[in-house]
């Protein structure tokens, strides 16, 4: 867990190239080369708002779009709904799909509930750009046979959106999907677990990119069809660097990139952890200001995608835990006001080692943990460095803690030198047997060893799959990465 991995690089050009790439990403993103996405959804029954139950607003049909023969306008006022009376052949897990619009910038957020129970609290209904422009958000929610009551009920004194429909697929999310999004569906934090939409725990196996300040040209339409079609990966981490010639330098260069890389992602129907990569200076609580900014805006911009995780510190370092829990507590809360169910990562002490890198472990945060729901924490290691105590570390803290081991290599700390491919399988079966989901450092060319493509690949745009472009360390994760997934579904 020591820096220099991170920031020592002297390729000319990258700014050049990554303009380039971002200019690609913006488009419209290459559909994957798997064929997972072209099954047909399950069809799912409408009822239309202007049908429903409403308190404090009213139908119009002044703005074009909509479904039926108008929408509801709620009232601007706190407690304004609209509530649906649906029938349910059976008993079962429902898509409940929300059809509406929002022609201000504000995030017009609701509470969904289900027979009188919380479905969703304050979920997020930001902007959609005009009253005339028409989205949805879905969530996942149980109803029981025969009738049942399902109200959006208005959190701001700016009401509700405009609400054109429910949408109900009682079969719940569509048969025989294929992508790990597709089958997982919105992740939350149950217990100790990372948990799918049907409340199974699952353990999520991916890669991380290396700083989009130096690499970017490592993440292409071709890269990432090999990481999803070829690697099998079902996440992505996407790492933004703070400082080290990063964010600071342009935040609206490398949030476009961000929200590019997302979309690239999520068409693939990978996972994506957005990783907010702040590591020197080691206290987060430096760069507050700028999180809140950043994650504002990524938060309102993909509220209603299924697959993010927000990384919130990468590795705090020479600050203590109280210090860290502080920014967290701070920060959350942002993050929830425009985006209420996307789990959130806590960086811990000590470069993420739990606190084991200054002399400490996770005792610290199982005594004192972070005020916040749907969290989990992160660990980092490097196997080459990183021997017993700090697997035991691991170990125990994840049959107390919800732990998400975003970042590890198989090399020292430094991510080069030899790989300790023994040690680092010893980490691979602990993570497997107790679920805890991971992502490598790095897919990327560098020239350490812990990068897993040789040197080139990037600049010369592929090769990409099998093991031909890969260093040693690459064909070892992503053997590792490929093999079958265990999501449980029923």
């Amino acid at each position: 867990m020591r820096p220099a991995r991170f920031w020592l690089r002297s390729l000319g050009g990258v700014g050049t190239l990554g303009a380039a790439l971002l200019l690609g990403l913006t488009a419209a993103p290459t559909a994957p080369a798997a064929p997972a996405a072209s099954r047909a959804p399950a069809a799912a029954v409408t009822h239309e708002a202007e049908r429903a139950a409403v308190s404090q607003g009213l139908v119009e049909s002044n703005h074009a779009g909509y479904t039926g023969t108008g929408f509801v306008n709620y009232n601007n006022i706190t407690g304004s709904y609209v509530e649906w009376t649906v029938d349910a052949a059976q008993a079962g897990s429902a898509s409940l799909t929300l059809r509406y619009a929002n022609g201000t910038t504000a995030n017009r957020a609701m509470d969904i509930t289900v027979n009188g129970t919380v479905a969703a609290a304050k979920r997020a209904f930001p902007g959609t750009g005009a009253w005339t422009t028409w989205t949805t958000t879905t969530l996942t929610a149980d109803l029981k046979a025969g009738a049942n009551t399902i109200r959006a009920t208005a959190t701001t004194a700016n009401g509700g959106p405009n609400v054109d429909h429910l949408a109900i697929d009682a079969g719940g999310p569509p048969p025989g999907g294929t992508t790990p999004v597709e089958i997982n569906g919105q992740l939350k934090v149950c217990g100790t677990k990372l948990c799918n939409q049907a409340g199974k725990p699952v353990q999520l196996r991916g890669m991380s990119t290396h700083g989009l300040q130096w690499y970017s040209q490592c993440v292409t339409s071709g890269s990432l069809d090999a990481l999803a079609t070829d690697w099998n990966a079902d996440v992505l981490r996407i790492s933004m660097y703070i400082q080290e010639g990063g964010y600071e330098t342009d935040p609206r260069k490398f949030t476009d990139l961000v929200h590019s890389i997302i979309e690239q992602a999520t068409a693939r129907g990978m996972y994506a952890i957005v990783d907010w990569h702040m590591l020197s200076p080691g206290d987060p609580n430096v760069n507050l200001a700028r999180a809140r900014t950043f994650f504002t805006e990524v938060a309102q911009r993909h509220a209603n995608k299924k697959n993010l995780l927000y990384e919130i510190a990468n590795e705090p370092s020479g600050v203590s835990w109280s210090k860290i829990k502080s920014y967290a507590e701070q920060l959350i809360p942002v993050i929830r006001q425009n985006d209420p169910d996307t789990p959130v990562l806590v960086g811990t002490r000590a470069w993420s080692s739990l606190g084991v890198s200054e002399d400490s472990d996770e005792t610290e945060i199982v005594n004192n943990p972070v005020n916040a729901s749907n969290i989990m924490y992160t660990f980092h290691f490097y196997a080459a460095s990183h021997g017993t105590e700090y697997l035991n570390t691991l170990s125990r803290a994840a049959d107390r803690l919800p732990m998400f081991v975003t970042e590890f290599g198989t090399q020292t700390a430094s991510g080069d030198g030899g790989n300790n491919f023994a040690q680092a399988q010893k980490y691979i079966d602990l993570m497997a047997s107790k679920k805890i989901s991971w992502s490598n450092w790095n897919y990327s060319d560098d020239e350490r060893s812990g990068a897993v493509f040789k040197g080139g690949t990037c600049d010369n745009n592929g090769p990409w799959t099998g093991t031909g472009p890969l260093k040693p360390a690459g064909v070892w994760v992503r053997d590792r990465t490929r093999t079958a997934d265990d999501f449980p579904t029923g």
